[in-house]
């Protein structure tokens, strides 16, 4: 990040002197065509009282300062085109460094998404489901940070919909906070109420909730300066018509802070994850206090009943309606250079499929291909060797004298505007971006095969 923030520093610096320039330069024009104008009027004043030679001369002279006008517009003109050029080079760079970036990041965070949903779905007693929500919450807030930086020029963020789950109210804020009280500084004094008759049980997803949380604790903390910022939650669970419940927080601040900023599409994280699940949302700024009003829809909970011992997630996956060809009968050529990226991808689909085959790059995926018969190739873009856009191009072409054809489904950390449309045009069925849930890449290959 350092070359960007060098970039950045740079291009600031070429904003001021370029502006100096330029308007020094306008200036020196405005002043030679002034001067050009009233040279000219002299001169017709000259001819009207009939003296030709200094009117000529007046003349010769605008002449002449017009052509330095003109050479200086011109060098005007070629100043601001080298300065578009530098700021055109200086923005590629910055495109390179996020670029870079994402695609960096994208691969532990596809490795802590999948291997999250996982335990999930592992049994995990109360204590340590929470634990791992707040950590999951922590996780997709770092994936949404990365998606804002990778994709804003698209305009929005898409949400992942998980499983709806049953879980306390309380339970799952009183977690948020306890957790956020293990900073080494942590700089939130809380008092957490709730109404002592209201039942908080809920079925939704907590995630959401504890995600909003995170985002307010980060914006207190940026705005408080330091200082110890109390912060009031109250908390009550309002009935509405038929098992739909409505949830009811009030977030009260010692001093004044803007706690969501819903204004243009910089909405923070909060409010877009609001909007996301449904909810509404009101904010007092007052001078010492804020005061800020969630609104959350959720079901009521249905009866709880004893879980199977086997994941839920993929016992639906198994019984779902088939297409074409069953998960179990696959053949899988996993095409990926990153050896805990395999092993991840492997636990994913270990369990539903059949045989799963692996190639490290591009060269040895068309080597197996060219002695195997696969029913679908999970390819990864950037690797050594051959990238996964050549290895797609070549099967492709392989195919072309054989009237047959092999799903591809790009799995890649490339997630810039523009990289979908390369991996469709290589040849590639399908394309899902790092990171993903299990069971997208699951409903993908379903789809696909």
């Amino acid at each position: 990040m350092v070359s960007e923030t060098e970039n950045s520093t740079r291009s600031n610096g070429i904003n001021k002197s370029t502006e100096d320039i330029f308007e020094k330069k306008r200036k020196t024009i405005e002043s030679y065509s002034i001067i050009v104008l009233l040279v000219l009027i002299l001169a017709v004043l000259l001819i009207t009282f009939n003296l030709k030679l200094p009117a000529g001369c007046l003349i010769i002279a605008a002449a002449c300062l017009g052509i330095i006008i003109v050479r200086k517009a011109s060098d005007l003109n070629t100043s601001f085109k080298e300065s578009l050029k530098e700021f055109s080079l200086l923005n590629e760079r910055k495109d390179d460094v996020i670029t870079d970036f994402s695609h960096r990041i994208r691969e532990p965070l596809n490795n802590l998404v999948i291997i999250s949903d996982m335990l999930m779905e592992s049994g995990l007693q109360k204590k340590q489901k929470e634990l791992l929500e707040t950590f999951i919450a922590s996780t997709n807030n770092m994936v949404t940070t990365v998606n804002e930086l990778t994709m804003q020029s698209a305009g929005n963020l898409s949400y992942e919909h998980r499983k709806a789950l049953r879980f306390n109210l309380f339970s799952t804020i009183q977690n948020t906070i306890e957790l956020y009280g293990l900073k080494d500084e942590a700089n939130i004094d809380f008092i957490l109420n709730k109404k002592e008759f209201n039942d908080l049980e809920c079925f939704g997803d907590p995630i959401i909730l504890k995600q909003i949380f995170l985002d307010l604790f980060n914006t207190i903390e940026t705005q408080s300066d330091e200082r110890v910022t109390k912060v009031t939650v109250n908390l009550k669970k309002t009935k509405e018509t038929g098992s739909e419940s409505i949830i009811a927080l009030r977030i009260q601040t010692d001093n004044p802070i803007v706690l969501i900023n819903d204004l243009g599409v910089e909405k923070s994280l909060a409010a877009r994850f609001i909007a996301s699940g449904n909810g509404t949302f009101t904010q007092e700024i007052g001078t010492n206090s804020t005061v800020l009003n969630i609104f959350l829809p959720y079901t009521s909970p249905l009866p709880e009943t004893k879980q199977s011992v086997a994941s839920q997630k993929i016992d639906e996956l198994i019984h779902k309606e088939k297409t074409h060809k069953d998960l179990k009968d696959l053949k899988i050529l996993l095409v990926e250079d990153n050896l805990i990226n395999q092993k991840i991808t492997h636990l994913t689909l270990k369990p539903l499929v059949y045989s799963i085959d692996t190639a490290s790059n591009g060269k040895e995926a068309l080597d197996k291909f060219g002695t195997n018969n696969f029913d679908l190739i999970l390819m990864d873009i950037q690797m050594p060797v051959m990238s996964g856009l050549v290895a797609a191009e070549k099967i492709r072409a392989l195919e072309s004298s054989t009237n047959s054809h092999v799903p591809i489904i790009a799995i890649t950390a490339n997630a810039m505007i523009g990289d979908k449309e390369k991996c469709l045009a290589a040849g590639i069925d399908d394309y899902i971006s790092k990171p993903f849930q299990p069971a997208a890449l699951i409903e993908k290959i379903k789809k696909i095969i």
